[in-house]
């Protein structure tokens, strides 16, 4: 099978959506015969990025890292598909200048949203205290400023977000 790597690099706040709509693109492609693999921000914290902390220069490291992961993958034929909060423009801009095939998808909810939708309870946690470094709290998010995809994740359904990504890269 030969098919064009990509990476589909999803980028949001906590609880916007992204690993939601991540698996179910991936569960998508997989059916479609497609070689997938799928980088998740928690996973990668896990397994590939243990030590880092939450830190302007430890954030930047963790996406350089799966950046590095995601071009080696894409370049060899994969759909890759990134799912992390990776909140500063910059590194994500480098991203683009140094991969091929970058597509910045945007996973849009409002904070108060995010903030709903959070089962961990993490936003409650940073906003008394018991998390620093939180993004969107006392951390900055930088939104993208010109992402190939926007999925608003407070109006569309997970089917609809994946479909609109399938839709424009297809």
């Amino acid at each position: 099978m030969k098919q064009n790597g990509v990476i589909l690099w999803l980028t949001g706040l906590s609880g916007a959506g992204k690993t939601t709509i991540a698996q179910r693109l991936e569960n998508n492609l997989r059916e479609q015969g497609y070689l997938v693999e799928l980088l998740d921000g928690d996973a990668i914290r896990q397994h590939l990025s243990v030590e880092l902390g939450f830190t302007k220069e430890d954030r930047d490291i963790n996406v350089r890292r799966v950046g590095y992961v995601a071009n080696l993958l894409s370049r060899n034929g994969a759909i890759v598909i990134v799912s992390l909060i990776s909140p500063y423009r910059q590194v994500r801009d480098e991203l683009r200048c140094s991969t091929k095939n970058f597509v910045e998808i945007y996973v849009n909810a409002p904070i108060e949203v995010c903030e709903a939708r959070d089962v961990k309870g993490l936003y409650a946690k940073a906003r008394n205290g018991q998390i620093k470094l939180f993004t969107g709290i006392d951390d900055p998010y930088e939104e993208p400023l010109n992402p190939e995809i926007t999925c608003y994740t407070a109006k569309e359904t997970i089917d609809e977000s994946v479909v609109k990504i399938l839709n424009a890269i297809g």
